[in-house]
């Protein structure tokens, strides 16, 4: 039997589409899926897993990654908070509050935009916890405040927030026919398409630029329309040994003039 595919999976990614897919394609290959903390996703990629949806970026030099989708960014509130006034908010909205600051937070702010907690939550799962508890608010991409979702609390889009993207990534010197298998399932390809890919034909690095269009070869013979091949005239001009038909009538003319005149 051939060997399990070990697919990494960082907190929340959706994988019911994609294992559904593999099965059909796939059916003789288990696909074991293992939930990780995002932290922790490249070590274990690098200790041996296949591949992983993993939060990006990653070492470039260590592993190829294939972007997926950007997620929206939204701050985690009690029901009753002011914050829920207004159904979308920016990060100037967040001044007055106190932000809490997961150990496993999977942002990059360039600055805080408001007063941090100085105690750190050891998880996102408790830091929602902490804001039931009206320690703070949490700003997080979406899925995660819906993964954690309480009835006492909710959530509003942050529209000018740092984002998370999420991607598929795999160690740059073990790429496999399953592997690309997995490759064409994220991303869409037909089971035809999937398959018709040889393991010899290059990968797209995630920092290499699609090539440059080049204009269409000629083929010998062939010119393309508009274009005279050796030996074509266009309409109005004379092929060689051609006259027009005046000139023509001009020769048989003078022709039989002259012999009359010997």
């Amino acid at each position: 039997m051939p060997t399990p595919f070990r697919l990494l999976v960082v907190p929340g990614v959706t994988m019911d589409k994609w294992t559904r897919l593999w099965a059909e394609r796939l059916p003789d290959v288990e696909l074991v899926v293992e939930p990780v903390p995002a932290k922790d996703a490249p070590g274990l990629l690098l200790d041996g897993a296949d591949a992983g949806l993993v939060r990006l970026p990653v070492d470039p030099d260590a592993f190829h990654a294939i972007p997926l989708y950007t997620e929206t960014t939204v701050v985690v509130v009690p029901k009753d908070h002011l914050l829920t006034v207004a159904e979308e908010l920016t990060v100037a909205d967040l001044a007055d509050e106190t932000l809490l600051s997961p150990l496993d937070d999977v942002l990059s702010w360039p600055s805080m935009p408001a007063a941090v907690l100085a105690e750190r939550p050891e998880t996102t799962a408790a830091a929602v916890e902490w804001v039931a508890a009206s320690a703070g608010v949490l700003v997080v991409p979406q899925s995660l405040a819906r993964a954690h979702h309480r009835k006492d609390l909710t959530y509003r889009v942050l529209t000018d927030a740092p984002t998370s993207s999420v991607g598929l990534a795999w160690v740059r010197d073990r790429h496999t026919d399953l592997v690309e298998e997995m490759i064409g399932i994220v991303r869409g390809r037909t089971a035809n398409s999937t398959r018709g890919r040889t393991s010899d034909q290059p990968v797209r690095r995630q920092d290499d630029q699609p090539a440059s269009r080049q204009p269409a070869k000629k083929t010998a013979g062939h010119k393309p329309s508009g274009q005279k091949t050796a030996g074509q005239k266009t309409a109005g001009q004379k092929t060689a040994g051609q006259k027009t038909a005046g000139q023509q009538a001009g020769k048989r003319a003078s022709g039989p003039a002259k012999r009359r005149g010997r």
